[in-house]
């Protein structure tokens, strides 16, 4: 009632999955690694921010970090225009050891 199909290889089962594996090991090491590092060292950014630090948001607004509020993990910013309240993810940059790196010869 039932047929029984063999589909004839010739062993060699490896080298039909080695293009798919070096595929996964490229992707892996190109793309998922270094965006894995990436996260990783923006979390350490975040929760290193303190009050008195010079800062850029996502969204380009220059200031000075004026409070943090750890239960809502908020940080309020004073700029020009007043005081305005973010979250720490809003947070791209700090500019305080930017601006006291030294500067290159060229």
């Amino acid at each position: 009632m039932y047929t029984v199909i063999f589909l004839q290889t010739d062993g060699s089962t490896l080298s039909t999955m080695l293009p798919f594996l070096l595929m996964f090991v490229v992707i892996y090491f190109f793309m998922i690694r270094p965006q894995m590092k990436r996260q990783k060292n923006e979390k350490k950014f975040q929760s290193s921010i303190a009050k008195g630090n010079k800062i850029i948001t996502t969204s380009g607004i220059h200031g000075k970090i004026v409070d943090i509020v750890d239960s809502d993990n908020t940080v309020i910013i004073e700029t020009g225009a007043g005081k305005m309240k973010f979250e720490r993810s809003a947070i791209s940059m700090e500019l305080s050891k930017k601006l006291q790196a030294p500067k290159e010869k060229k």
